[in-house]
């Protein structure tokens, strides 16, 4: 197994064609401690919205402060996500592992027994952050555990399918607990998960010495994070109160600019967060534009057919949650799938694209979803063809965006595909927040009758035109991501090359 190089940028014998060291025999093993951490992680993101309601009743907190509960989260995760990858890469992937983790769990009991919302909100924040520093040092270690292409493509089609269907997961989790036990319990469950993979991690996980001391980038680590902040912040604003009022609008503006001067500051800074030589190859900036896609396209639905099925269908939480599970059964199909001898040979620009467009085709037949139809000719089809579609991109998508680079700078490049994923989740959930409140008004505007069903139709008409949007995004998507990766890509073997020349120069099979 590889270890951190003794400078930045340097390479160790798995960097050099014919002297790579041999696969670690302990690596499925380690990919379950490392799946279980990532589910972890990539659950907490809905696990708790199923319970939102039980929460606000026993808190007592009102309507409008409810979103907090989720967005505290969302912001400290999406906001250090950089900060934890190089973080990792500084002080050992084993060590931020273990810290991020235990962490996680602390949190996780502080939050599961909190008697304010205060409190509930604050313990939220603590889970993203720690998240932030657990998430890089996770798909990092991944990343340098599986050297082969064959090994690889299995471990990232079983890592796709946990991150990829964890949300569907937690739903499916959330409601089971919710409805059976209490709304603490979908944060003190965080506690057991924690412990296995903690064990898990001391027990199998050879030390990671860091690399050489270096100076950590002050002062890119305050624009990254405080451009990342403003962002995430002013997309939940924006999807609340519109994208022309102060804490939409304004927020994005100063977080697009903050961004850009942490941008214009790594490429002068002698030890950048983030080297900019991991984002501007042209295999792995397509592969972080179909995460970042994917998570637009994705994140929004789960939140809108959880509302059809709950609000509109009257589906209690549980029910909801099974409701789910076949798409998170296709998915963990797909994506494990793709790792696959035969679909390798397909290349990673067909598989791309190719899920892409199956997704799209799924999003658009949820734009049939009617108040009374039937769930298995409106719900279930469409589940399964998206899911297949999903898992199928985002396993692709993380391989080729992690390959090549450099074992000193994976928690950095891990941290990008987390935060084009997460911030992409950001922008999703507020464009479709958008798209849907517009179609509902204009529904109501146009239908004056009072009643249930009306309001009932007026909800549908904003499903559909969430799901309208998703279908187009993914659509685009696949002509964008078609167009920008080469013919016949696949991951490539010399994914242990230096960043800046393994990622483009992925060798067909």
């Amino acid at each position: 197994m590889s270890t951190e190089p003794t400078g930045p940028g340097t390479s160790t014998t798995a960097d050099v064609p014919g002297a790579a060291a041999p696969p670690d025999a302990r690596r499925w093993w380690i990919l379950a401690v490392i799946g279980l951490a990532q589910i972890m992680v990539v659950l907490d993101a809905t696990i708790v919205n199923i319970a939102l309601p039980s929460a606000q009743l026993d808190l007592g907190f009102s309507d409008g402060r409810r979103q907090w509960v989720v967005t505290a989260y969302a912001m400290a995760f999406g906001s250090l996500l950089l900060l934890g990858g190089r973080l990792a890469d500084l002080f050992g992937r084993r060590r931020a592992f273990v810290i991020g983790q235990a962490g996680f769990a602390l949190s996780s009991a502080v939050g599961g027994s909190a008697a304010t919302f205060g409190l509930l909100v604050g313990a939220r924040a603590c889970q993203g952050a720690f998240a932030a520093l657990l998430a890089p040092a996770a798909l990092s270690l991944l990343t340098t555990t599986f050297t082969t292409p064959a090994d690889r493509g299995r471990a990232f089609g079983v890592y796709g399918a946990l991150a990829s269907s964890g949300g569907a997961v937690g739903l499916l989790l959330g409601g089971v607990l919710t409805e059976h036990l209490s709304w603490r319990s979908t944060l003190y469950v965080n506690v057991l998960f924690a412990v296995a993979a903690v064990i898990g991690a001391l027990l199998l996980l050879p030390p990671h010495p860091a690399v050489a001391r270096t100076r950590l980038d002050l002062p890119g680590t305050a624009l990254a994070s405080t451009g990342l902040f403003c962002v995430v912040y002013g997309l939940a604003g924006a999807g609340s109160h519109g994208w022309t009022a102060p804490r939409g609008g304004g927020l994005l503006c100063a977080g697009v600019l903050l961004i850009a001067a942490f941008a214009a500051w790594q490429g002068r800074s002698p030890h950048p967060l983030l080297p900019l030589r991991i984002v501007l190859d042209r295999v792995r900036g397509a592969a972080l534009l179909a995460m970042f896609i994917a998570g637009v396209a994705t994140f929004g639905v789960f939140l809108f057919l959880t509302f059809y099925l709950q609000h509109t269908r009257g589906y209690g939480p549980a029910r909801t949650g099974l409701a789910f599970l076949p798409m998170s059964g296709a998915i963990m199909l797909s994506a494990m799938g793709s790792g696959s001898a035969r679909l390798r040979k397909v290349g990673g620009r067909t598989r791309v694209a190719g899920g892409m467009l199956l997704a799209a085709c799924g999003m658009a037949w949820l734009t049939r979803l009617s108040v009374d139809g039937s769930y298995l000719i409106e719900v279930l089809p469409a589940q399964i063809v998206a899911g297949l579609g999903v898992g199928l991109l985002t396993a692709a998508a993380m391989n080729l965006a992690t390959a090549g680079i450099a074992p000193g700078e994976a928690g950095a490049g891990s941290a990008v595909v987390n935060s084009m994923r997460q911030v992409g989740g950001s922008v999703g959930t507020a464009l479709m927040s958008t798209f849907a409140a517009g179609a509902t008004a204009g529904y109501l505007a146009t239908h004056r009758q009072p009643g249930p069903h009306t309001a009932a139709r007026a909800a549908v008409e904003g499903c559909h035109a969430a799901f309208t949007a998703s279908a187009a995004i993914f659509a685009v998507g696949a002509v964008l991501t078609w167009f920008m990766l080469p013919e016949g890509l696949t991951v490539g073997r010399r994914h242990g090359r230096p960043a800046e020349h393994a990622a483009s120069e992925a060798v067909r099979d």
